[in-house]
């Protein structure tokens, strides 16, 4: 019943169905920027996978096809690719490497069979590197450890394999987990190695990768010739197919137009077919025939299908074990823009037209959740760039919705209301030790230890709560001239500790509806630090800039100079403004209070008041 398919067959575009023994699935897992999409990248070149002339073999990053993933230079939304190495069929799931996008993990670790583990030279292993490690040996996967980036000139091979064992003795599930192959890489430059190399210069390639692959990682255990099961793992979408549903297949095969059963999470089962099924090559589908056990495939013409779902034999439908999410963590309010300038900026603003849009996207977004909440709604995620990254995406389509404070998700345990902790670990350099240590002092931070790394640099391991983690990036890089790497990493939960003390001064709000002019702002400059220039359009009730002091202040920032019979405009020459802060998406987030909201369009983001009325303002703060 299965075929093995040969390259020639690829070229003419007929796939058959492919032995499981000649497939392997692998996930490639590390902390965020220690090199798994560039060594990806060398895997998809040196396979043959694209022609010489091809674009992709010019291309760096070449998985992260999202805009923002190459803005922020990040792995978002997992994806997958399929590579051939001689006789072999190479599944790769890239993963993100963000603990914010820890979902994307846990959901698509259940395509593999084993893991890449990728762990920088220098850094070794860091907080993401043991949260991936725990999900990928809590699941049973082979892992093959990958130590990247040999030729940095502050490699610390060793230590870094001596970290690795104690992070494998602490995780591992059972004895066995603690034997694993080691390789030696720059896959910036598309090398490896079995051992370390004298020589890193030298001209090699990367198949002793491919080998490791083919050799250390086993062929899945599948059985071909049982009845139908795949669970869906992760949905796309397609203007002119619709909805494909893809996943790896568990039991038995699959083929276009083949009557399934749609088993749901709540045990309801929905008749359905299988109207066309492809298969990976590179970055593209192709359409396929047929395929069987031990493959991962995407299947249309399941409308009904979503995420943890069993697409399963007709007949005989028996239900694979639903993916479990952790919980998130963080949420806020998101609705439609109520500020005098609502309509103006974006093509989508209405309620209806935001909650079709989140409802969208928490059908592939699986670690979001999202609930009615008055005229809006209350989005809840993995941490706040989880949540940014959803808002710019929404802003980059057209939306105009306003935002509030990010809010802890909180849970009850024993009638105990308990809020989220995160493992916080922060490299910095040692003159800034002593800031660090007090601002995290007053967020209730625990220290958990301290030493020096190789290059001289202090590292800093903190638990404390979620929330105090909120506008705390912002704060640490002020205080740090830009310097300090912070990295989190989920810790459980705690009893719910009081409230946190504030973390910035009042704000400067205009006083009346208008246009900014250079005369009214000189004046308003020394009040604060102003976040808006001259010639800007605002309403009353909006945040122009950060107060000095610790209330909040109404100025006016639209007077403009006026003129006499004894004056020009001119007369006093022109008016010297210092530059104004232009604050980004994720600044605006961590700068606001409960009493006031972020105005999101796609031409603006404008920091604003909750109630614009200032006596209505005045009386709610008495309450």
């Amino acid at each position: 019943m299965c075929y093995h398919t040969s390259k020639g067959a690829l070229e003419w575009g007929v796939i058959f169905m492919t032995d499981p023994k000649f497939i392997r699935n692998i996930a490639i897992i590390a902390h965020v920027d220690h090199g798994k999409t560039t060594l990806v990248d060398g895997l998809l070149k040196q396979s043959n996978t694209f022609r010489d002339n091809q674009a992709e073999m010019s291309q760096s990053l070449i998985m992260d096809s999202g805009d923002q993933e190459h803005e922020r230079g990040i792995t978002i939304t997992a994806k997958q690719t399929s590579i051939y190495h001689g006789d072999y069929k190479i599944n790769i799931i890239d993963t993100p490497g963000h603990a914010d996008f820890s979902g994307e993990v846990e959901r698509t670790l259940n395509m593999a069979d084993g893991v890449l583990l990728i762990v920088d030279a220098q850094e070794g292993p860091m907080p993401q590197t043991k949260f991936v490690l725990s999900k990928a040996l809590e699941l049973g996967l082979k892992p093959v450890v990958v130590i990247n980036k040999i030729d940095k000139p502050a490699r610390r091979i060793a230590e870094v394999e001596d970290e690795l064992a104690d992070l494998f003795l602490e995780l591992a599930t059972d004895d066995s987990q603690l034997h694993y192959p080691v390789y030696y890489a720059i896959g910036r430059e598309g090398k490896a190695w079995t051992a370390i190399p004298d020589n890193p210069a030298e001209h090699t390639d990367l198949t002793p990768i491919f080998d490791a692959i083919i050799n250390d990682i086993s062929a899945p255990d599948v059985d071909t010739e049982g009845t139908l099961q795949l669970l869906v793992t992760s949905l796309q979408y397609d203007s002119f197919l619709g909805k494909y549903a893809i996943g790896r297949i568990t039991r038995g095969s699959v083929k276009p137009r083949q009557q399934v059963m749609l088993i749901k999470r709540d045990g309801t089962k929905i008749s359905s077919q299988v109207d066309k099924l492809f298969g990976y090559r590179g970055l593209s589908r192709e359409e396929i025939e047929a395929a069987s056990a031990g493959d991962i495939v995407a299947l249309t013409g399941i409308a009904d299908a979503h995420i943890g779902e069993t697409i399963a034999d007709k007949d005989a439908p028996e239900a694979l074990p639903t993916i479990d999410i952790e919980a998130p963590t963080i949420s806020m309010y998101l609705g439609p823009n109520t500020s005098p300038m609502k309509g103006r900026e974006g093509e989508f603003n209405t309620s209806r037209q935001i909650g079709d849009r989140l409802k969208k996207e928490i059908e592939t977004n699986v670690s979001l959740r999202v609930e009615d909440n008055g005229i809006g709604f209350t989005v809840s995620g993995r941490g706040e760039l989880h949540l940014s990254v959803l808002i710019e995406t929404l802003r980059r389509e057209g939306y105009e919705f306003e935002v509030g404070r990010p809010q802890v998700v909180t849970i009850e345990e024993d009638g105990v209301t308990k809020e989220p902790v995160e493992e916080l670990l922060i490299e910095v350099g040692p003159e800034f030790v002593g800031a660090i240590s007090q601002e995290l002092g007053t967020r209730r931070a625990e220290m958990r230890g301290q030493e020096t790394t190789s290059s001289g640099t202090a590292r800093l391991d903190y638990v404390l709560p979620t929330r105090a983690l909120i506008g705390l990036r912002n704060i640490l890089l002020t205080a740090t001239k830009g310097t300090v790497i912070m990295n989190t990493l989920p810790h459980g939960y705690q009893p719910m500790s009081g409230k946190l003390p504030q973390s910035r001064n009042g704000v400067l709000i205009a006083f009346e509806a208008g246009t900014t002019t250079p005369y009214a702002l000189q004046t308003a400059e020394a009040r604060g630090e102003l976040y808006i220039g001259p010639g800007v359009e605002v309403y009353a009730g909006m945040v122009v800039g950060l107060n000095r002091r610790q209330e909040d202040m109404e100025i006016n920032v639209c007077k403009a100079k006026h003129l006499t019979n004894m004056r020009s405009s001119s007369s006093d020459g022109v008016v010297q403004l210092t530059p104004f802060t232009d604050l980004s998406l994720e600044q605006c987030i961590d700068f606001i209070e409960d009493d006031e909201l972020l105005e999101v369009t796609p031409k603006n983001l404008r920091l604003r008041k909750r109630e614009l009325d200032p006596n209505k303002r005045k009386r709610a703060a008495k309450q």
